[in-house]
């Protein structure tokens, strides 16, 4: 009886600078390089066809980090906060600063949600 023998792969070796590795890991955003450069070299499907990536799906730190201090900087939670109960309870006079200010937050939020979209690697249009 023949054995059925599994055919082995046989590795390939690449040597990378400590920039180019990081540009890798980077870039991979958490895929294992091997699979990423794979996809590269072969076929996009790779990518779909491997598990879902063990890392944190954040694409840029450094995105996520200035967000972070802007709103820990920024006092829009608890003036959006402050204006919602003056909505609620009827004595928020809207003049043209109030509407100001609410435009402003406005604009704050959506510059909020695009560098969130940005810094998690996700599409305007993507799905939560």
């Amino acid at each position: 009886m023949a054995e059925d023998r599994q055919t082995t792969l046989s590795p390939f070796s690449m040597r990378f600078t400590p920039e180019e590795r990081a540009w890798l890991d980077r870039v991979a955003a958490g895929i294992p390089v091997a699979a990423f450069i794979r996809s590269l070299i072969f076929d996009e499907y790779l990518l779909k066809k491997r598990r879902k990536p063990r890392k944190s799906p954040v694409k840029d730190h450094q995105v996520l980090a200035r967000l972070q201090a802007e709103l820990g900087q920024s006092r829009l939670a608890s003036n959006l906060n402050q204006l919602a109960k003056a909505a609620n309870s009827g004595s928020l006079e809207v003049s043209p600063d109030t509407e100001k200010a609410l435009q402003n937050a406005c604009s704050d939020v959506r510059w909020m949600r695009h560098m969130l979209i940005e810094a998690f690697g996700l599409e305007p249009g993507d799905p939560p």
